[in-house]
This record gives C-alpha cells, structure tokens and sequence, in this order.
C-alpha cells in the first residue's frame, strides 16, 4: 500500500462524509436541536460505525476475490455504477433544502452507532472505494492502519463541524453554501465512479 492510496481514501471519504445523507443530515439536526456535546458524541459514533464497515469491506472482500476471481471485476463495475448514481443524486437535489430529521432519543453516541449500522450506504461505499484505491493482498497492519484512518478522520470532521455549527451565523453560512458544497462532493464522486469503470 503507497502513502498516495492513503490519500486517495481520505479525499474521498472526506467527500462522502461531507455529502448529504442520512448520517450528516441526523448529525446536523442532533447538533442543531441538542448542542455541541450531544454532535460530537454523535459523530464519533457515525465514525465508529462507518469504520468497522471499511473493516468488514477490507476483510471480507479479499476472501471473496480469492474464491471467486471474476468477483472483483463484478464489484469494480457494481461501485462504479453506485458511485455515479450517487454523483447525480447530490448534483440534483444540491439546491434542495435539508429536509427534518427526528430529534435524537437516549445517548447521542449510540444513536449516531446505530444510524450508521444499519445503513447500507456506508458498506457500499466503502467496498467501491477500497477496490478501486487499495491493492489486493493487505497486510493486517495495512488495514489497522487504513481502519484507524478512517475513524479519526470522521471523528475529525464531526467534532469540526460540530464546533463551526455551534453558532448561528455559522449554521446559516453552511446552508447558503450547500449547492456547492453539494456540487463539489458530486463532480469528486462522479470522477471516481468513472475511472473505476474504465480502469483495467
């Protein structure tokens, strides 16, 4: 694994991580209606969640390829269609208002763990993205060090953004840009998607 997979991954996620979904769109209402605490322990359990799916990609995908060859040009094509529809869904609702979210009940940890847990994007994405960036045959240090990248890096980017939300003006400044926030996670998205497609 080179230092410019590593990178590649991060740019990524930080491009899904920062796209509307269900985990930001849950996170930004649990930081708007209960406060910066409650946001960061949110996040770090979207994080959590999140990163044990890159886990389950990581281990569970290499065993597959080695029992069924065709299976990693199958998922190759399969990421790349995922990857590009979800490019053209954030282009097309990056006008779109965020739409309400239920407020959050009990720990805010456990219902960002959950939120996550049971979101088939997150697996999805991760096994798109690892194909196309990681090589095959990872050392188990290889995918600590990618797993423990992952989480601190989510971990990084809701306790940021739980900060920059904390205020009012901040709030209002991330709505008026959310077209092109929207726009930029799109394009980023839409490139990767196609290059899995065509890359041999």
């Amino acid at each position: 694994m080179s230092p410019d997979s590593l990178i590649a991954f991060n740019i990524v996620l930080a491009a899904a991580i920062a796209s509307p979904g269900a985990a930001l769109l849950y996170f930004i209402k649990t930081c708007v209606s209960a406060g910066r605490a409650a946001g960061i322990a949110t996040g770090a359990g979207l994080g959590l969640a999140a990163s044990l799916w890159t886990l389950a990609a990581l281990v569970g995908l290499e065993s597959v390829f080695f029992i069924f060859p065709w299976g990693y040009t199958a998922l190759k094509t399969a990421g790349a269609l995922y990857l590009m529809w979800i490019a053209v869904q954030t282009w097309r609702h990056a006008t779109a208002p965020l739409p309400e979210t239920t407020r959050p009940h009990g720990r805010a940890f456990l219902s960002g763990l959950m939120v996550n847990a049971g979101n088939p994007k997150s697996m999805l994405f991760a096994a798109a993205v690892i194909v196309l960036v990681f090589p095959r045959g990872l050392a188990p240090g290889e995918i600590a060090l990618i797993v423990t990248n992952h989480l601190l890096l989510e971990i990084a980017f809701y306790t940021l953004f739980a900060l920059l939300l904390s205020g009012a003006p901040a709030r209002r400044g991330y709505l008026s840009a959310k077209p092109l926030l929207d726009r930029i996670a799109a394009m980023l998205l839409g490139a990767l998607g196609l290059r899995l497609l065509i890359e041999r």
